[in-house]
């Protein structure tokens, strides 16, 4: 077995094993006799509960849609169907969900658009074009979740932890604006760490070709930002609208969740308040899938709202539907795509980059 794959298979069995261990302590330390006699007497909405899995469903869906739109704007001849797009997303969700900040995604979604028929450049514009998305809307949500929720910001180490994620957030997009207007930068810093990255396997330098790759694509992807941000505006900010649905739609799912507990969301602008704050502090570069830094962050940003006795319950159910339920979803498209969960590498498109160039 390559040393990869090893890896890969560890960074399953870790955050799975850590994401469990997380909630069973959390769920021992919030049952009590409270939560039994709760859950005994009061009528538990269970439509509510399956409500927010077939959400998780349309999240995706959503989610293929951006994707095909982007995918369309940078190239006219892209065919790509919906609900090939939403097969490439829910695959991608397997190591996404493994890898911190989700960056494990990405390179998922390049291979198979560029399978799709998009040149590694355009498939680049349109991943990285998804975050840039992602950042606007988050650009405008956080001051107002922060004026929402900020009141209820009491612990020390929970105000520490978010103002280091929002200053993380910020540099992130300042430097990936960077990226589009320095493309030649970008390109000198690519070929550095090329270089330097082979030096370290002590491989021989970059071939030539592949130099050429890099700058090829490099080349493509500033064209199909600079595009997005030009002639593309329309498409953009219809991606863009799909994008505040897709996270309205993901910030909804704990109504529900309380619903079908049988409480009723007075505190309904908060909660998406939290929830933008939850997955502000997830983007922070952690654990795998920011697993145990999500699960504290629920228990104190909903702990203000909700019983203690249920707060273990709640968590179980909201990081089922969020997280574990993607990465079931996720290992099985990998798998049928892959023919094995931990076959993918980043290796993968780089080979087929240099053999694309070889043809050029």
């Amino acid at each position: 077995m390559s040393q990869k794959k090893k890896n890969v298979k560890f960074s399953i069995i870790f955050s799975v094993l850590f994401s469990v261990t997380i909630i069973a302590f959390i769920l021992y330390f919030t049952i009590t006799p409270e939560t039994i006699d709760y859950l005994l007497t009061t009528p538990i909405r269970y439509e509510y509960f399956v409500l927010a899995g077939l959400f998780n469903f349309l999240i995706w869906g959503l989610w293929g849609i951006r994707i095909k739109i982007l995918s369309r704007a940078i190239d006219s001849s892209s065919d790509i169907t919906v609900l090939e797009a939403t097969k490439i997303v829910i695959a991608n969700l397997f190591l996404a969900n493994i890898t911190p900040s989700m960056a494990g995604g990405e390179p998922v979604r390049i291979y198979l658009l560029k399978k799709n028929g998009l040149h590694v450049g355009g498939a680049t514009a349109v991943t990285l074009g998804e975050r840039l998305l992602d950042a606007l809307v988050f650009l405008f949500c956080v001051p107002a979740a922060f004026f929402l929720y900020g009141r209820y910001i009491t612990n020390e180490y929970l105000q520490t932890g978010l103002y280091i994620a929002v200053f993380v957030f910020i540099i992130l997009v300042i430097l990936f604006l960077y990226t589009i207007l320095n493309p030649k930068k970008i390109k000198s810093f690519l070929f550095k760490i090329t270089k330097f990255s082979k030096r370290i396997r002590k491989k021989e330098n970059p071939s030539k070709v592949l130099m050429k790759k890099i700058d090829h694509e490099v080349d493509n992807f500033h064209k199909s930002m600079s595009f997005f941000l030009t002639k593309g505006k329309k498409t953009f900010l219809l991606a863009g609208f799909i994008t505040v649905l897709f996270w309205f739609s993901t910030w909804s799912i704990p109504i529900f969740l309380l619903l079908g507990l049988g409480i009723k969301p007075t505190f309904f602008f908060e909660s998406y308040a939290a929830q933008v704050l939850i997955v502000l502090i997830a983007m922070m570069p952690t654990t795998p899938g920011s697993t145990g830094v999500s699960e504290g962050g629920i228990a104190a940003l909903y702990g203000v709202f909700i019983s203690s006795s249920l707060l273990g319950v709640f968590i179980l159910l909201f990081r089922f539907i969020t997280y574990h339920m993607g990465l079931i979803m996720g290992a099985i498209f990998q798998y049928k795509i892959f023919k094995s969960v931990a076959s993918f590498s980043t290796d993968m498109i780089k080979t087929e980059t240099e053999q694309e160039a070889e043809f050029r």
